[in-house]
């Protein structure tokens, strides 16, 4: 089944939030939403604030509808977004898909990211939604049994899990300073988080749920690691490039960049701050 999809106005009148001439009263992940045929689609507005820290290792749902999906790859010229990659690589530096979000370049406050829901109630990029159920079938017709736990995460979000994983390194006598510290190392600060785009999603086996590097043991996690490039996907943070990615290897992560980049990216070994260098 096709992802429905509408493009909505939200305004905030004496702290009611509106589409068009309809109150919302749904809220999602921080985010209020309205439901169109059974999907969720909105735009996110502007975050504010700057400088809050942020994310963490938590599962924030369970699995992925995997019902007729597109095979092709998703067209660059296709509802652009205000997201800008900042390479200069040949592909086009405004293209969405090669947008780059880490601790040197937060999202804009000026970002939309247009969400569909997925079945189990996490939210993603509507564009990418297709690629994603095509690559959950495919693993599910080889008797794999994968599992996304995270995918689209707000800034409030990620600073209610920042803060969490901060207060566990306080718990063991560490200061704010050190436990913010050591938080970050697993953890982004809000609005440097690739999960504020809707195009990363953290995929684990059913078998083993766990975010550790056990995970890359999986059969689920060993199938992404040699098939996600040929439905736009990459491994976005691989071991042994941790002191460029500034993130810990994290087998799990899958990041949608289109699949010409993906094929280039995992066949050469490179991760995506290298490759847009």
């Amino acid at each position: 089944m096709a992802v429905s999809s509408v493009i909505v106005t939200l305004t905030v009148v004496m702290g009611v939030l509106f589409i068009g001439d309809y109150a919302i009263t749904g809220m999602r992940d921080g985010v209020m939403v309205e439901t169109v045929q059974g999907n969720d689609v909105l735009e996110v507005k502007p975050w504010q604030g700057e400088g809050e820290v942020s994310t963490g290792r938590q599962m924030d749902g369970d699995d992925v509808s995997v019902e007729s999906m597109v095979d092709s790859d998703v067209p660059m010229e296709r509802q652009p977004s205000s997201v800008r990659a900042v390479s200069k690589h040949p592909l086009e530096t405004d293209d969405w898909r090669l947008a780059l979000v880490d601790a040197k370049n937060p999202v804009p406050k000026s970002q939309t990211v247009r969400l569909a829901s997925l079945s189990n109630g996490l939210l993603f990029d509507e564009r990418v939604v297709g690629p994603l159920n095509k690559m959950l079938l495919d693993m599910r017709r080889e008797g794999l049994d994968p599992r996304v736990c995270s995918a689209y995460r707000s800034v409030e979000k990620q600073r209610s899990l920042f803060h969490n994983r901060v207060t566990k390194w306080l718990a063991q006598g560490y200061s704010q300073a050190q436990a913010e510290k050591q938080a970050v190392k697993s953890v982004a600060y809000p609005g440097t988080s690739e999960h504020h785009l809707g195009l990363a999603a953290d995929i684990v086996s059913a078998g083993y749920q766990l975010l550790d590097e056990k995970q890359a043991n999986t059969p689920e996690t060993r199938w992404l690691a040699e098939h996600c490039a040929e439905y736009g996907f990459i491994l976005r943070y691989p071991k042994g490039k941790e002191d460029v990615t500034q993130t810990i290897y994290e087998p799990w992560h899958f990041r949608y960049v289109g699949k010409q980049a993906a094929k280039e990216i995992m066949e050469t070994g490179v991760c995506l701050e290298e490759y847009l260098d």
